[in-house]
């Protein structure tokens, strides 16, 4: 059975590290989707420059096609509109979005902690202003990123076991 999850939030939600534990909880590759940004993107985040949609769509495609690519895998990616989201299941159509929701506090103080990574702390307020949270029609789960990672990696578990009927994911991610 295929899986194909995205783990998005904005900046500093913990997308890489909550990816990671369920890649390897599923036995699936993971993907950082900052990864998949050409140098334009990464050059113009790292000079406090917001991404506007004509440099977000190809790389949502990217995003989207190594999806597809895979029949186990996790993707982090921010996929904060949900334009960008139908976006990357146009190439992923069976993608499932796994949300994580943090205070902006919270995004602060992680991303203040990150002196070394391309995505200033500054960029914070455009990625929250850009956040369109998931739908109740969109497949996914909107997870409190506050709790333990246990705890998150479970409701994902329960999310994606509801929308496969496969508990054995389920049992997967314990």
């Amino acid at each position: 059975m295929s899986v194909r999850i995205v783990v998005m939030g904005p900046s500093g939600s913990g997308k890489s590290t909550v990816g990671a534990a369920l890649a390897e909880r599923l036995g699936a590759r993971f993907v950082d989707g900052d990864d998949l940004h050409p140098l334009t993107n990464v050059d113009k985040m790292a000079a406090g420059i917001p991404l506007d949609d004509e440099d977000r769509m190809p790389w949502l495609g990217v995003v989207g096609r190594t999806l597809a690519a895979e029949t186990r895998i996790v993707v982090a990616c921010s996929a904060l509109r949900r334009r960008y989201r139908e976006a990357i299941r146009a190439e992923a159509p069976d993608a499932f979005f796994a949300e994580l929701c943090v205070e902006r506090e919270t995004l602060a103080e992680r991303l203040g902690g990150r002196p070394d990574h391309f995505m200033p702390a500054s960029l914070l307020d455009s990625q929250l202003d850009a956040l369109e949270p998931l739908a109740d029609d969109e497949s996914g789960v909107r997870v409190d990123a506050d709790l333990p990672l246990a705890q998150e990696l479970a409701t994902i578990r329960e999310a994606l076991a509801a929308v496969t009927g496969t508990p054995g994911e389920a049992q997967s991610l314990r």
